[in-house]
């Protein structure tokens, strides 16, 4: 198996547009990542829920997957975010995106139809028998409708060689924590990483990897720093940038989180386009507040 260090900061990079046909803009993508690496973060995380993956084909991934690898040219780890609704296409898409050089994968749980803890405990061994690269199980319950439970992520941990981190976006802090405990002592190195942007310093502090923050597409320094302060042993800094993340926090009241984010790079200068449709509308409340927001924040980088 490929040996990775799952650790620090991995944004999961939006996917820039072409406002005229909603098509994927690859140069722009390319600007992107540069940005981050630019920032410090510690991997990349193409066709995440902040990129939306949820909306974009097979091809379109493929496509992101090659420009991401050739752009980031192994300075930091990529990792392709491949979970599918069914066990048959996310094993498709992983062998794939291993093929196309991704360093490690990220697997969402299936979505829509309600999954047994035994089928997503089977979903993933099976994935995971036809990859030689890292997997970080991915829990996002509010978006897919299946939470993946601590006690199952502790024994795929254990069961399964390939399988060495978890991704928990359920921003409940006692779960993340459960993740942490429960894999602790299992006889090999698990990365648990904070999907919450606000929960970043938490795990760190409990004995996480560190995070996949959405927010690093608009911070990438300021949210690298916080893992990079915390691992110095300065944590007054780590809170000081953990804290001057959480302004955003007041625009998600008016909408998608993706939408905010992406509407938020594009207000910051770049030309990322906006979220496909139907994903895309952020009223003109939302807007002036994100606008207010980002005049507050204009000195993190």
């Amino acid at each position: 198996m490929k040996q990775l260090a799952i650790k620090g900061i991995i944004p999961p990079v939006i996917t820039p547009m072409n406002p005229e046909d909603e098509s994927v803009n690859l140069s722009e993508l390319r600007s992107q990542i540069e940005r981050q690496i630019a920032g410090g973060v510690h991997g990349i995380f193409p066709f995440g829920t902040n990129g939306e993956a949820y909306i974009l084909s097979l091809k379109e991934k493929e496509e992101i997957l090659e420009a991401t690898v050739d752009q980031v040219k192994g300075r930091i780890p990529v990792y392709a975010g491949t979970g599918c609704i069914s066990t048959r296409d996310t094993v498709y898409l992983s062998k794939r995106a291993e093929a196309l050089g991704a360093d490690a994968l990220s697997i969402i749980t299936p979505s829509f139809a309600l999954a047994s803890q035994k089928e997503l405990y089977d979903h993933y061994c099976e994935v995971a028998r036809h990859v030689n690269i890292p997997i970080v199980l991915y829990n996002i319950p509010a978006r897919t409708g299946n939470k993946l439970l601590p006690e199952t992520v502790a024994k795929l941990a254990k069961d399964v060689d390939v399988i060495l981190g978890a991704k928990d976006s359920s921003g409940d802090l006692e779960n993340l924590k459960a993740y942490i405990a429960l894999t602790r002592d299992i006889g090999k190195d698990f990365a648990v990483l904070a999907g919450n942007d606000g929960n970043i310093l938490n795990c760190l502090k409990a004995g996480g990897a560190g995070g996949v923050a959405g927010r690093a597409n608009l911070w990438p320094g300021t949210i690298a720093s916080i893992y990079d302060c915390f691992m110095a042993g300065d944590l007054e800094k780590a809170q000081e940038a953990q804290d001057a993340i959480t302004a955003l926090q007041r625009v998600f009241r008016f909408g998608n989180p993706n939408t905010i984010i992406k509407k938020a790079v594009a207000l910051m200068g770049y030309p990322v386009g906006d979220c496909r449709r139907p994903f895309h509308y952020l009223c003109e409340e939302g807007i002036a507040e994100l606008k207010k927001v980002l005049d507050e924040t204009r000195h993190l980088s």
